[in-house]
């Protein structure tokens, strides 16, 4: 496998560099150095989309007749890399990696015409409706019922941990408008407007402190049918569809950066020289390099034209568990300052004093957030189980 760039691939990473030092304000850099989690504060994720928006470059893996920039898998590559380089915010991913492209898949001439156009622009700011109270990981258990009722859907039911609901206007969600046979057979994939009467969304505060997620309760909420992606009870097949996108993202360069500045803080506070700490370093950096040469595996693939199929769930997979790994070297690196609750100080817009070095700043917070990174976009139990039966054949 070679994995040195080629000319073209060179010019167009001076390209990226250098519109990133010019696009990127202090406040938005500020931002990325704060995120504790990888959903940004919609304040900067929307005002650092609105720049890459004009240059047509929010959505990278989108093809150009719906607004990408109709990049190939390695200008994609590197695009993310320097981003994670550059301590770029993320964008939110709900509506540009995830419903995005299941609409363009999935969705009508109608839907693509209405709904693309939007996303880039920001204007349509999405959350995903999924999980439930006793449907996590078995996500077939779900029970959110859609009755249909003329032209529209029925909606009685509550959608558990539920990212940014508080600011999103629009959610894609999975419900249950069929009870008999197979429970992956009643499931239908709907999108809606979370401003319709009947939704009350209810915060939930994290370990972190942080107010990220939430529960959704839908009392006879209506939702037009003309919302729906694909057929009724074909849901399963499309909510399939959009995991593989949310499995397979790109997480190496978001983890090398992430190892260099625990090397970092480690070379701050004396701890490198602590042969026990450099062996545990030397084993992040090999998982580092195994999920990078799957995320080239995965890259190839995607070139030749396939989908991201099983080795999605092996990317999820060693991503997740590298990153936790990480984040405990960078507790352990920071010390005492890490059991400090600044949550005050580490906020993205915040001018406060802190205690102890900058670095640990954000450290346990970032911690306790990625401990559900193993558990969301189905477990790493089900992963191993997925990749059990389609690839080993088990």
């Amino acid at each position: 496998m070679n994995l040195d760039l080629s000319p073209d691939e060179l010019a167009f990473q001076s390209e990226v560099r250098g519109f990133l030092d010019a696009s990127l304000t202090p406040e938005l850099r500020q931002a990325g150095k704060r995120a504790t989690s990888v959903f940004m504060d919609k304040r900067f994720s929307l005002a650092w989309q609105k720049i890459l928006h004009a240059r047509g470059w929010a959505a990278p893996s989108w093809p150009v007749e719906h607004g990408g920039p109709g990049w190939g898998v390695m200008q994609r590559a590197i695009f993310a890399a320097e981003c994670a380089r550059a301590g770029a915010p993320g964008l939110a991913p709900m509506g540009l990696r995830m419903v995005g492209p299941v609409i363009m898949g999935h969705g009508t001439a109608e839907q693509k015409a209405h709904y693309l156009p939007r996303i880039l622009s920001g204007e349509d700011y999405w959350c995903q409706g999924y999980s439930e109270p006793q449907a996590g990981s078995d996500l077939a258990a779900l029970a959110l019922s859609a009755v249909s009722d003329g032209e529209d859907y029925v909606l009685s039911g509550t959608k558990l941990w539920t990212t940014h609901a508080h600011w999103a206007n629009r959610m894609f969600c999975l419900v249950r408008t069929q009870t008999e046979g197979k429970p992956q057979a009643g499931i239908t994939f709907l999108l809606l407007d979370m401003q319709s009467s009947g939704i009350t969304v209810q915060p939930i505060v994290t370990l972190a402190g942080e107010h990220e997620v939430n529960q959704v309760f839908f009392d006879q909420v209506r939702v037009p049918k003309s919302g729906r992606i694909g057929a009724e009870n074909a849901g399963w097949t499309v909510a399939k569809y959009l995991l593989e996108f949310e499995r397979g993202g790109s997480s190496g360069p978001g983890l090398k950066v992430a190892l260099d500045g625990v090397v970092a803080m480690a070379r701050a506070e004396g701890l490198i020289d602590d042969p026990a700490f450099r062996a545990k370093l030397a084993r992040a950096g090999c998982a580092l390099e195994a999920v990078e040469m799957t995320e080239h595996r995965v890259m190839a693939a995607l070139a030749a034209g396939n989908n991201p199929g099983p080795a999605s769930s092996m990317l999820k997979t060693q991503g997740t568990e590298t990153l936790q790994m990480i984040d405990e070297l960078a507790l352990e690196a920071a010390g005492p300052y890490a059991a400090v609750d600044q949550i005050e100080a580490r906020a993205p817009d915040a001018n406060l004093p802190w205690v102890g070095p900058e670095h640990s700043l954000t450290t346990s917070a970032r911690y306790l957030n990625d401990r559900a990174a193993s558990i969301y976009g189905g477990s790493n139990e089900i992963q191993r189980d997925i990749m059990a039966r389609l690839v080993l054949g088990l």
